[in-house]
C-alpha cells in the first residue's frame, strides 16, 4: 500500500522546529527576556532597600527612562504572557528530570499569570478587590507587590534555571529522547 506524504502546516513546523533545531537558540533567547525581566525587579528592590526610595519612585531602571510603562499593568500582563507562552512552547524538547522541573516551572507561572490577568481586569474596569485602592492581586492582599512579585519570579525562575541544567546535562536515557542539540557533548548521569 503506498503512502502519501501530507505537508505539515506552518505551526507544526515552527514547532517542530522550536523543540527540535531550534530549540537551543529560543531557549537561549527565552532565557535573556527571563533575565532582564529579573534585572528590572532587583534594580527596584536596589533602589527601596539600598538606596532608600520611596516605593512610588522606585521603578527599575526602564521605569526611569519610560515611568508611564512601568505603571501600566498591560506591561507586567505582557510579561506574563510571554512567560507562559515561553514555557509551553518550549516544553516538549525537555525530557526525563528536566521536563519535570520545567513542568513546575509552567505551573507555577499559570498561577502568576492568573494573578496578572486579575490586576488587569481591576486596571481595566476601576473595580478593584475586595475595596482595595489599586488593582491587588490575591497574593498582594497580604504581602507588598515589591516583594511578592520578587518572590513569584523566583519561584519560577528557580526551577527554570534546573531544567536548562538538567536538559544541557542528561543522563544517557534522557539524551535517547531528545529531538533538539542543547545538551552538551559529555554525559553525566551523576546529574
Amino acid at each position: 500500500m503506498a503512502t502519501v506524504d501530507v505537508p505539515a502546516s506552518g505551526a507544526q513546523t515552527f514547532r517542530g522546529w522550536l523543540n527540535g533545531r531550534g530549540h537551543k537558540i529560543a531557549l537561549n533567547v527565552f532565557m535573556l527576556i527571563v533575565i532582564a525581566h529579573w534585572v528590572e525587579h532587583i534594580t527596584q528592590a536596589v533602589q527601596i532597600y539600598a538606596l532608600g526610595w520611596a516605593r512610588p519612585e522606585a521603578k527599575g531602571a526602564l521605569g526611569l527612562a519610560f515611568p508611564w510603562l512601568v505603571t501600566s499593568e498591560w506591561l507586567h500582563y505582557g510579561f506574563a504572557i510571554v512567560m507562559l507562552v515561553g514555557l509551553i512552547m518550549l516544553r516538549p524538547a525537555f525530557t526525563g528530570r528536566a521536563r519535570s522541573w520545567w513542568t513546575a516551572a509552567l505551573w507555577i507561572q499559570v498561577w502568576h499569570h492568573l494573578e496578572h490577568l486579575l490586576l488587569l481586569l481591576q486596571a481595566l474596569t476601576g473595580t478593584y478587590l475586595l475595596g482595595q485602592k489599586a488593582p491587588t492581586s490575591i497574593a498582594q492582599l497580604v504581602f507588598p507587590r515589591v516583594e511578592l512579585h520578587l518572590f513569584y519570579n523566583a519561584i519560577v525562575f528557580i526551577p527554570m534555571v534546573v531544567a536548562v541544567i538538567l536538559h544541557m546535562r542528561p543522563r544517557p536515557e534522557e539524551r535517547e529522547l531528545m529531538k533538539c542539540t542543547c545538551a552538551s557533548t559529555r554525559t553525566s548521569a551523576s546529574v
